[in-house]
């Protein structure tokens, strides 16, 4: 669902005040509420209690929530509180209004059933875009007990029972669909292969490489993209969240009973490391320098095409896989590589002012995006890895509680708002036809472990200086040892 954005999230730097805060994780019940009145800034929330926050949140018979706060409401209150708590917490505000307008008169009941359609709409919004928030019992028993009650405000034509009855098994259909998707993460683990044999003994000719399977740098970039967009649709807000949550839980010496594991996100991570060693092992395998060189310039070809199509995460994950030392020490092959290309993608990828060439770029990308009218050009993979950081930094500079009590919602905004972009980003349909072939090679082609990453890079051009002699020498007497 693509949040249509009717409150402007902050775009101004969050608050530089209360930085480095070694609590900046944990929640300080003696001072907790101490302070009741939410602050405002350009008419949007930016610290309250827990309390004003979920009220906020609630819908009355005059008011309804923007769709921005709702989101970023929902992603932060799991720092500070179940998702159950939060639901009982909503159940109990409901009724309070419920038995409010229960008055019998024709036009309470008129109200009663438009206050009623507000919740259905939160609860809608909150099944689909949080689903996992109804994992466990506890939800699903809260989420009942509230639409029993909503219910009861239409019993003459049963138009909110079968909503409600909507709503739940859409719900249940998407917590089925994501289940599945965990009980098959393990087929993304591409297992590391030991090689730990002499490469010049096996004849080059019976060596499938990925030239053999595609040589087309711009197909390739097309399928490593149709395969990101794959693996990017099954992370959920709720798992980049954990980032933050789960490290509140081993701030405060404690763990929650039901932090989700962050499977997709590792089976994501774990994708980037394998394309970084397929690059690396497709390159040092090569026997002949010539189309070890061919090789090297290939994906170099395919890197540059990943950046245009706006795919960083494939671009940066080859580029890791060229500048391991085992492929990055075959200075006889680098000096045969026409290397301006590659000197272009590594000044993309530049690390100094904490990449900024590359968020330049990103952002670049992400503007191309917003005016995009194909799913062609909508097309933004930041960089994962980098992504990430951004929300661990932004949660551990800046506290989740402000000196007076209050929740430092301000920090929360920031956050929801790079989350909102990265979803929006990964709901773009792939406009390319996949190739299963490629994308079977691509997934389980064998990866040379590190070590023998080295050997095959030492057969190929022999040791230069007495650190690599011995590296050599260890790793031809640790062959021998396991023959």
């Amino acid at each position: 669902m693509v949040l249509e954005t009717r409150e402007t999230m902050p775009q101004t730097p969050i608050f530089s005040s209360m930085l480095g805060s070694s609590c900046s994780g944990q929640v300080q019940p003696d001072m907790g509420e101490r302070c009741v009145d939410p602050v405002y800034q350009d008419g949007n929330l930016v610290s309250g209690s827990l309390e004003v926050l979920i009220e906020r949140l609630v819908p009355t018979m005059d008011y309804y929530p923007d769709r921005t706060y709702i989101f970023t409401f929902l992603l932060s209150s799991r720092v500070f509180i179940h998702p159950h708590e939060l639901l009982a917490k909503v159940g109990q505000i409901c009724i309070k209004q419920k038995q409010q307008l229960e008055t019998g008169t024709e036009a309470e009941k008129a109200k009663l059933k438009s206050f009623a359609a507000k919740i259905i709409q939160l609860l809608k919004e909150w099944t689909e875009t949080f689903p996992y928030d109804f994992q466990d019992e506890k939800s699903m028993k809260e989420l009942k007990e509230i639409a029993h009650r909503i219910t009861q405000c239409d019993e003459e034509n049963g138009t909110v029972k079968k909503i409600i009855s909507q709503m739940t098994q859409n719900l249940l259909m998407a917590l089925s669909a994501r289940s599945q998707y965990q009980e098959i993460r393990e087929k993304f683990r591409q297992p590391v292969t030991d090689k730990g044999t002499i490469l010049k003994a096996k004849p080059q000719s019976t060596q499938k490489d990925i030239l053999s399977i595609c040589c087309d740098p711009l197909i390739l970039a097309q399928q490593l993209t149709y395969i990101e967009l794959e693996r990017v649709s099954n992370i959920y807000p709720e798992d980049l969240m954990q980032i933050v949550s789960h490290m509140d839980s081993l701030d405060n010496h404690k763990c929650r009973g039901d932090v989700t594991k962050t499977y997709n996100l590792e089976a994501y991570d774990n994708w980037f490391n394998c394309l970084s060693m397929l690059v690396a092992t497709e390159i040092c395998r090569v026997v002949k320098k010539k189309q070890r060189t061919r090789m090297v310039e290939f994906f170099i070809d395919v890197a540059r095409e990943c950046f245009n199509i706006g795919n960083f995460n494939s671009m940066m994950a080859i580029i890791s896989g060229m500048n391991l030392s085992p492929v990055a020490r075959l200075k006889k092959t680098w000096s045969k590589v026409k290397t301006a290309k590659f000197d272009v993608l590594e000044h993309h990828m530049d690390p100094s002012s904490n990449f900024c060439n590359y968020r330049t770029a990103l952002q670049g990308a992400a503007q191309r995006s917003q005016a995009a009218n194909s799913n062609r050009e909508k097309i933004v993979i930041p960089v994962f890895n980098l992504f990430i950081k951004d929300i661990y930094f932004l949660h551990k500079i800046h506290t989740n509680r402000l000196p007076n009590g209050q929740i430092n919602f301000k920090k929360f905004w920031e956050i929801s708002r790079q989350i909102h972009d990265f979803l929006t980003w990964k709901q773009v349909e792939c406009p390319f036809e996949k190739d299963k072939k490629i994308q079977s090679y691509l997934l389980t082609a064998p990866i040379y472990s590190e070590e023998a990453l080295f050997i095959a890079s030492f057969e190929s051009e022999g040791p230069e200086n007495h650190m690599e002699k011995d590296s050599w020498k260890t790793l031809r007497t640790t062959l021998l040892n396991r023959a």
